[in-house]
């Protein structure tokens, strides 16, 4: 796939050897605004993604075949939840956030599914949720609880056809 730039991009599932790239990852990318925030721990910052991290809804984002970002999107009572969606900053700002995005949710609005997500107050990634129709849901002095509800109104799935009747005679030729 390519974002609106030109970058080519695949996502791929993720596999156990992430995890230390991707704590990696996410250290780099929430760093200001954990600072910002009074909240950055060195050693916290890694182990929550370490503690949470999971291969079967987790997915890689790579740009020429190297680990450029990650994405979970895992099920819930009521949707999907969104979650650990970083790009290594030199990627930011190009399309590619947004191209990604554009992708999950064409994927859960396939599904009909309600899709939520938290972000930190203050983060600009906070307005690519919002042109992607994320709302605020609520709000405390660190975190945004955003949701966006699926955009197409999909038709019921179709019913399958009735069996054909078998023939069970053959005649002759």
């Amino acid at each position: 796939m390519r974002a609106e730039t030109g970058v080519p991009w695949l996502l791929r599932p993720a596999v156990p050897r992430d995890v230390e790239v991707i704590a990696e990852l996410r250290a780099t990318v929430m760093r200001a605004d954990l600072e910002r925030l009074g909240r950055f721990d060195e050693h916290r910052v890694r182990q929550r993604l370490r503690d949470s991290f999971s291969v079967c809804h987790t997915s890689a984002i790579e740009v020429d075949h190297a680990l450029a970002g990650c994405v979970t999107v895992r099920p819930a009572e009521d949707g999907q939840w969104l979650e650990h969606f970083y790009l290594a900053p030199h990627l930011q700002g190009q399309g590619l956030g947004s191209a990604v995005l554009a992708t999950l949710l064409a994927r859960t609005d396939a599904q009909r599914a309600t899709v939520r997500l938290n972000v930190l107050q203050g983060s600009p990634a906070r307005r690519l949720y919002e042109r992607h129709g994320f709302t605020p849901e609520s709000e405390d002095p660190i975190d945004v609880l955003m949701v966006r509800q699926p955009t197409k109104a999909y038709p019921p799935p179709p019913k399958e056809p009735p069996p054909k009747p078998r023939d069970t005679h053959t005649p002759d030729p």
